[in-house]
């Protein structure tokens, strides 16, 4: 924290005095408002909140044309890249070597055939608490993988455990982190609407965060594959100038998603800023997706009603601390019950205070069960 601190006020004292004084004032209007939402925001901006709309401080354009935003973005994959030179020798030199161009790792028949016939039929054969959300014409389908239902699982439980799986997460995710994993279904087409937003390119957040998709089923071109634009993870000078536009221009009528800090892209603006094309995973099963989510990616377009089934995890930490460990979710009651407590949260908050849960609740389910929200 105080490195951080360090940080943030060598960064102050680099702004010319006018700008200092500008910064002031707009930090003293913030707080004359609301003094207690003030303290609170301004805590955030030690960490990964990323929400330009809920925070008074990271959402203002003045702030912001300032260097606000700008600098949290350089500042996190300065410390990114810091870790992940630590990490490196804990997996292989070619995965680091992919990593570096593309921004993910991808290996083809990962696990050897027979372990990975077992995990498949467990998991596709077991039934497990579920739940959906429906965005779009577009069905995702997340099953619990926690603690109390791994006990039954034991080539699933051996499978997230194994050193592998854990360090290749780690380098992408620049932690050592605890993953909150799932078996995840992606059902198109389910019903008439407007296509998936998840298919718009986009960058999860501010900084280097990790999702893992290990394919259960070969994926097909036309069927909603991931899509991913190698390099995007790099900083380049074009993509900060962007960052910087993007957070100095935010209003009311800003897409949803990109005032909330997920940035959302056009395929003419990545090759503008001097990326490649994106590249569509069509997959063959038993195949390993790992990606920096920082990177623009996007679920591809289903052009026919299909589904997609993946073990599917992710991890994200507060990208500013210069430590590996001490991820908060690996003490031991956590890391068992982080699916069921996240959504315990969320039902609480929709039942206390009126905070609409997007994951509703279906029962136990079997992967290849269909959809059941088709419709709201």
């Amino acid at each position: 924290m105080n490195f951080f601190k360090k940080n943030v006020f060598e960064n102050i004292k680099k702004l010319d005095q006018q700008k200092q004084i500008a910064a002031a004032q707009e930090l003293g209007k913030i707080l004359v408002q609301s003094p207690g939402k003030f303290i609170c925001d301004s805590m955030a901006l030690m960490t990964q909140s990323k929400s330009f709309e809920s925070n008074s401080i990271l959402g203002n354009s003045k702030l912001n044309q300032l260097g606000l935003h700008r600098f949290r973005v350089q500042f996190a994959a300065k410390m990114a890249v810091q870790r992940r030179l630590k990490l490196s020798k804990f997996i292989q030199p070619a995965d680091v070597e992919s990593f570096q161009k593309n921004g993910f790792i991808f290996r083809e028949n990962f696990l050897a055939a027979d372990e990975f016939a077992q995990l498949k039929q467990e998991l596709l054969m077991t039934p497990l608490e579920t739940r959906e959300t429906l965005q779009g014409d577009t069905v995702t389908r997340r099953m619990a993988l926690d603690g109390k239902t791994l006990k039954h699982m034991p080539v699933t439980k051996q499978f997230l455990h194994s050193d592998e799986w854990r360090n290749l997460l780690n380098y992408v995710a620049s932690f050592k982190v605890q993953p909150i994993s799932y078996l995840q279904v992606i059902f198109s087409h389910v019903r008439k609407a407007k296509a998936d937003p998840q298919t718009n390119l986009h960058s999860d957040t501010f900084h280097s965060s990790a999702k893992a998709w290990l394919f259960l089923e070969d994926v097909a071109e036309d069927e909603g594959p991931f899509v991913y634009v190698p390099g995007s993870h790099h900083l380049s000078p074009e993509r900060l100038a962007w960052e910087q536009q993007k957070s100095e221009t935010m209003t009311a009528k800003t897409d949803a998603m990109t005032r909330r800090g997920s940035f959302r892209v056009s395929e003419e603006e990545v090759l503008q800023l001097g990326y490649a094309k994106a590249k569509s995973f069509s997959v063959k099963a038993n195949t390993l997706v790992i990606a920096d989510t920082y990177g623009f990616h996007a679920r591809g377009k289903s052009l026919r009603p299909s589904m997609r089934i993946e073990l599917w995890a992710y991890a994200r930490r507060n990208p500013f601390v210069p430590w590996l460990g001490g991820d908060p979710l690996s003490l031991p009651f956590l890391r068992s019950n982080l699916v069921p407590l996240y959504w315990s949260g969320l039902d609480f908050l929709e039942k206390k205070y009126q905070r609409n849960n997007p994951w509703k609740k279906v029962g136990k389910k079997s992967a290849t069960d269909p959809a059941v929200l088709t419709s709201k």
